[in-house]
């Protein structure tokens, strides 16, 4: 079994993967100080819980926190017994290297919704990805990632906004009845929800337009399906794609090493 690890600014998801399809998925906050014991302590009290016994024999990770990758290598090491593959690192090889400028070092997480979107739906592909930072990547015909856009992300802009101005409180983001708001709830709901629906559509159809070609748009993390009820945004939702292409980096890699 295949033991997937994405660790963003956010949170860590751990997945395990039987050869076809994901075990289960278990979601922790990130935390660099975090040590290899004690990721092993929480992975293995839901495991328990999921009534899995996992044979984990092999481990690969995404980390768009370079200082939590350490303890992750300890973790797979002390606890299976294995040298995990680390996406980004010049011994992770990947399906087809990024094209962007010159020494330019491409988001892991990125690279792997490229592997994961191009498996899927081939290439020409816009994936819209929200976590921390909403991240637009564009996917080559080939596979490749080409570039794209970071934009602050939803509930970053909404702490933001909540910080920035005293007066103004936390909200959780929803699609309002109304895009006019009443109370303040409501006018902030509706500045952010259609705010960043407006922003979806606007860079997507810019990208397209830059791009030349038709291109199918797939969204992806946590807000998709809430971002997806507002307007035509996504021509496909998927919830796990970061997973799945560290999944099909990790074949790459398998494939390479038994050849």
């Amino acid at each position: 079994m295949l033991l997937t690890i994405d660790c963003g600014n956010t949170n860590t998801v751990f997945s395990i993967w039987d050869g076809t399809r994901f075990l289960c998925t278990l979601r922790t906050s990130t935390h660099h100080g975090r040590t290899a014991d004690a990721y092993f302590t929480w992975f293995s009290t839901l495991i328990r819980h999921y009534g899995i016994e996992p044979n984990i024999t092999d481990v690969i990770i995404s980390s768009t926190v370079p200082r939590v990758v350490f303890n992750l290598r300890v973790f797979s090491d002390r606890f299976f017994g294995l040298r995990p593959w680390v996406v980004g690192k010049l011994d992770c090889a990947l399906p087809v290297p990024p094209r962007v400028d010159e020494g330019v070092s491409v988001g892991p997480d990125r690279l792997a919704n490229a592997a994961g979107a191009h498996q899927r739906h081939g290439g020409d592909v816009v994936v819209v990805d929200f976590g921390t930072a909403t991240n637009f990547d564009v996917v080559a015909e080939d596979g490749a990632y080409v570039g794209g856009v970071i934009a602050p992300g939803v509930n970053l802009s909404l702490e933001a906004l909540h910080q920035g101005a005293a007066a103004l409180p936390h909200v959780d983001v929803s699609q309002p009845e109304r895009v006019i708001g009443t109370n303040t709830v409501a006018c902030i709901q509706s500045g952010v929800f259609w705010g960043y629906v407006g922003l979806i559509q606007g860079i997507t159809r810019r990208i397209r337009e830059e791009y030349g070609k038709p291109m199918k748009v797939i969204g992806t993390g946590g807000l998709a399906p809430l971002f997806a009820q507002g307007e035509m945004l996504f021509d496909v939702i998927e919830d796990d794609l970061t997973m799945h292409g560290l999944t099909v980096i990790y074949a790459h890699n398998k494939k390479l090493e038994n050849s």
